[in-house]
């Protein structure tokens, strides 16, 4: 026999005896096959809490409230909820400030509730303005503003999956926080405090970075290095900018904006931040120029209605070697890519799953490629299918960002795809608000859950 034939042989031996081994003596430790997982899709994404949201006016009345239910669309996950309260103001009625009715925080529960039930999220702007005309001095008094506040936030509270983000609004046109003989820092302030106060998990945005230093006692001057404490409530306290990109202090949102992006980038780590571009004649819409501060800020959200100038310029021009060296993404679209890279956008890049002595491991590499980062944390679920299509589910702990490391108890024998689903809540018995890894034929729709490998136990 030539060496060559024994050399064969040998290692056609070699092969037998290991496959013997793990069938025999160490059946139960398997890993699971590296899914298609390094490739990142450049489709969009409809994950919660982030990208291209639609307005609706919400009209609240005494007897309830009315909006239109049909913006409400398969492609749209996220909403701008304008909710006109006017009706409760004195300068609007022509009669007294008058507390919420029990018919108008029930109409408002029911909007919260159908959103919920369509996994959409919401950011949401209370404002006296009505029907969001941009109409000035329309409020009621400061302390009855307060008692809204405490009345809205029983109900908000209950939907902290649902909610994005509660923007203080109230004061002047479009409820912006300006333009108005209330809109006082000392009044913005106040209006804040009491959000943070009667609110207990949800993110609260102002206007501008001032009244967070204001409710924190410091200045523009005292913020270099400044980090909020955890432990604080301001912790919770972030912006809206709806004055985005249309000049150098964004129509007065700053006084000093390289200082004031550097202390706001650290805020908006874990808070969503966004709101609307203006001003169509301005170069810092130009994708080439906004998109350092758009990682800078962590650039959650915004309207794709407004302004429409804007949004159609993005549309018609193109991300290139000049904007960033994202290959993937040379010939899309500016809009394109700033509607992907919106919030956090998860891709996995490696998984391996083993089943060793009664345990599941799993091990999943995953790089945020978005502006911005998860701001809730999401429950992890383990999901094994056999053959058959039967489902067991392993709830395995709870995901903040960054890699995933999991180990859990579970019985299990034969073959299985793996899936992870990680959602926001429970919702009539299934998974809402599951986040979608950014790969190619990852998802599941059926179960809200990413494949992340196949494993043989014998």
């Amino acid at each position: 026999m030539s060496d060559k034939k024994v050399l064969s042989f040998i290692a056609v031996i070699i092969a037998a005896m290991t496959a013997l081994l793990c069938a025999v003596l160490i059946p139960m430790s398997c890993t699971a096959p590296t899914p298609n997982v390094r490739n990142e899709s450049i489709a969009k994404i409809n994950n919660p809490d982030q990208g291209f949201y639609r307005p609706i006016l919400v009209r609240v009345k005494e007897d309830g409230v009315s909006y239109n239910q049909n913006i409400v669309t398969d492609g749209t996950r996220l909403y701008h909820l304008r909710i006109d309260i006017s009706a409760f103001s004195s300068a609007v009625n022509g009669s007294a400030d008058k507390e919420l009715t029990a018919s108008a925080l029930d109409g408002l529960e029911g909007v919260l509730q159908y959103l919920r039930s369509r996994g959409k999220n919401a950011v949401v702007r209370f404002a006296y303005d009505p029907n969001y005309g941009g109409a000035s001095n329309k409020e009621p008094s400061l302390d009855m503003m307060l008692r809204h506040i405490g009345q809205v936030s029983q109900i908000l509270n209950k939907y902290p999956a649902t909610i994005t983000a509660v923007e203080v609004g109230l004061l002047g046109p479009w409820g912006e926080m300006h333009t108005s003989a209330l809109a006082t820092l000392e009044n913005k302030v106040a209006l804040a405090s009491e959000y943070l106060n009667n609110t207990d998990e949800l993110a609260i945005l102002v206007r501008t970075p001032n009244v967070i230093y204001s409710y924190l006692g410091i200045t523009v001057n005292d913020i270099e290095g400044y980090v909020i404490p955890e432990s604080s409530p301001a912790y919770r306290l972030g912006m809206y900018n709806d004055g985005y990109l249309g000049s150098g202090n964004d129509l007065g949102t700053y006084t000093s904006r390289e200082r004031e992006v550097g202390f706001m980038s650290v805020q908006n780590g874990h808070l969503p931040y966004g709101g609307e571009v203006v001003m169509p004649d301005s170069g810092l819409h130009d994708i080439d120029k906004c998109l350092p501060e758009m990682f800078a800020m962590g650039l959650s959200y915004l309207n794709v209605e407004w302004n429409n100038n804007v949004i159609e310029k993005w549309q018609n021009t193109y991300y290139s070697r000049s904007c960033g060296n994202d290959g993937i993404y040379y010939g899309s679209t500016a809009f394109d890519y700033i509607q992907n890279h919106m919030g956090y956008r998860l891709v996995l890049t490696d998984s391996a799953v083993k089943y060793v002595d009664g345990e599941v491991s799993v091990s999943l590499k995953i790089d945020n490629v978005g502006f911005g980062n998860l701001t809730k944390s999401k429950y992890v679920r383990l999901i094994f299918e056999n053959g058959e299509g039967e489902v067991t589910e392993v709830d395995a702990g709870t995901y903040f960002g960054g890699n995933i490391e999991v180990k859990t108890a579970c019985a299990l024998s034969g073959e299985y795809n793996v899936y992870v689903c990680l959602y926001g809540e429970e919702y009539e018995g299934k998974p809402n608000y599951a986040v979608q890894f950014a790969n190619n034929d990852v998802w599941n729709e059926d179960y809200k859950a990413n494949f992340i490998g196949s494993i043989k136990i014998n």
